[in-house]
């Protein structure tokens, strides 16, 4: 957590703002395509995206309305859903399976299609474990055939990446998406940029998330929105507390 006023040099990218601000404008998608091609590791090569209207209605006015944090398409055409998940939801895995449905329905076009589909990729960047054993923090999930382990269809993927299980330090990163998982996970803590991280993207990442340089509006708009993640924070940590509580005191009086 960061502690109360705006004392840190640079924003907290768990909230809203700074994970729109960084990985959802124009001005600063050199950041998203880098952080893409660093989680792809040359499975795939983006060199350029375009942002999409984040909010997409159902095909029926009762139908769920989905927001994304961050949906874009690449020069291929594939799609890319980001999302920042700040704390563990009862029915996360089919909020996500239900999000990337948006991104297959909308392909189809009018008239005659021969039904093929371009690839989509659903990235969660969880500040949760969803997975309480083991120290692994990056998940690739695909639609697989169960006997032969194979992959089924490759072109819908799912990476989940929890920030809690990375723990290495400054001087145990190695790859260009070490160094994005340290600069998303401690930016907040850090007031200045760190030797190891002397790419010119992060020369990018670091002015970008410089509080000092936001104008009014901005520093408005971040204080309300860390105002709402140390809120947020508050309540889970109380309701664990609390069901700690109760779950002593049914095991006393057992």
């Amino acid at each position: 957590m960061c502690s109360e006023g705006i004392i840190e040099r640079y924003v907290n990218f768990y909230t809203d703002f700074a994970f729109k601000k960084l990985f959802g404008t124009e001005i600063n998608k050199e950041l998203l395509v880098s952080f893409l091609n660093a989680l792809l590791d040359g499975k795939e090569v983006v060199r350029d995206i375009t942002y999409l209207n984040t909010e997409r209605l159902g095909t029926q006015e009762y139908d769920r309305r989905a927001v994304f944090d961050v949906y874009c398409q690449n020069e291929k055409g594939e799609y890319f859903l980001v999302e920042m998940q700040k704390g563990e939801q009862q029915f996360f895995k089919d909020r996500s399976i239900y999000y990337s449905s948006f991104a297959i329905r909308e392909q189809a076009p009018k008239g005659v299609w021969d039904y093929e589909l371009k690839s989509i990729y659903t990235i969660g960047i969880l500040n949760f474990c969803f997975e309480k054993e083991g120290t692994d923090y990056y998940h690739e999930v695909k639609l697989v055939e169960l006997k032969t382990k194979e992959v089924f269809y490759d072109k819908l993927t799912f990476i989940y990446l929890e920030m809690p299980k990375f723990t290495k330090t400054e001087g145990e990163l190695e790859t260009l998406f070490d160094k994005w998982l340290y600069a998303i996970r401690n930016l907040a803590s850090l007031m200045e940029r760190p030797r190891i991280l002397q790419e010119k993207v992060f020369a990018h990442l670091f002015e970008a998330a410089e509080i000092a340089k936001f104008d009014r509006i901005e520093r408005y708009e971040y204080q309300e929105s860390l105002k709402a993640y140390r809120d947020w924070f508050s309540v889970m940590e109380t309701a664990e507390i609390r069901g700690m509580e109760k779950g002593m005191a049914k095991g006393m009086e057992k």
